[in-house]
């Protein structure tokens, strides 16, 4: 198969401003997503595979810093149309990936997007989600979860159209034990099927999660986040967990 792993990441960011390009531990970001996909390039470089890494960014810091690093990739410049606020991050994937095959003239089977606001990651997290798309021949889209510490049929609450709250899924629930099992989706790992991302099978979805562990990853969002997720991976490193490249 030809895999293609993609870090996307625009320069702009209001909520913590530059977090893409910052310094997490004593490094740049940016550098724990590419020991992770370097992990697993040289784990898997003798499985026949053929595994490459694209870049999409307008950010020129971003890309000095991967450069930095001598890691060979694909490089794909972010076009303005999708370097908005409210643009979907599956647009740019699909751009990178489009991108990536009339540069180099291949076809790729699979797509794994490595967000790099996420820099607490073990291999088999990655290895786990796309395992997801690869053995189950049904599943097209695959992605890393946390179990949730709320739940929409049980405290979860929202505004409705008088101004007044209620649940965000109306239930007769009245226990935690019986409340359906719900995830928060992570932004660490997305594994897509090229036909579901290219739009070829979006009616027939059939997605799996790979369930990572709780408290390692925040899907870094604010100044707070950031810098509590520095405490976080000095503890965990201090155990011996995921990867320290101080």
């Amino acid at each position: 198969m030809n895999f293609l792993f993609t870090i996307c990441a625009r320069a702009g960011s209001k909520g913590a401003v530059g977090k893409n390009v910052r310094m997490f531990c004593g490094k740049p970001l940016v550098y724990y997503t590419l020991e992770i996909y370097k992990k697993y390039l040289e784990k898997h470089k003798h499985t026949g595979d053929r595994i490459e890494l694209a870049v999409n960014t307008d950010s020129e810091l971003l890309l000095e810093q991967i450069q930095s690093k001598d890691s060979k990739f694909i490089f794909v410049e972010r076009k303005k149309e999708l370097a908005g606020d409210i643009v979907a991050k599956s647009d740019v994937i699909k751009d990178t990936l489009l991108e990536a095959e009339r540069l180099t003239g291949k076809k790729f089977d699979l797509v794994v997007d490595l967000d790099i606001t996420s820099p607490l990651r073990e291999l088999e997290d990655v290895e786990g989600t796309i395992a997801k798309v690869i053995y189950n021949k049904q599943c097209n889209f695959a992605y890393s979860v946390v179990e949730a510490r709320r739940n929409p049929y049980f405290n979860i609450v929202c505004k409705d159209e008088t101004g007044f709250f209620d649940r965000v899924i109306s239930s007769d629930y009245t226990a935690r034990q019986q409340l359906p099992e719900c995830f928060d989706m992570n932004a660490s790992v997305y594994a897509y099927s090229r036909e579901y991302l290219l739009d070829m099978c979006k009616e027939n979805r059939f997605a799996m999660v790979w369930e990572m562990q709780d408290n390692a990853v925040l899907d870094i969002d604010s100044d707070s986040d950031f810098e509590l997720m520095e405490v976080l991976a000095q503890y965990y490193w201090s155990k011996g967990k995921y990867l320290d490249i101080r």
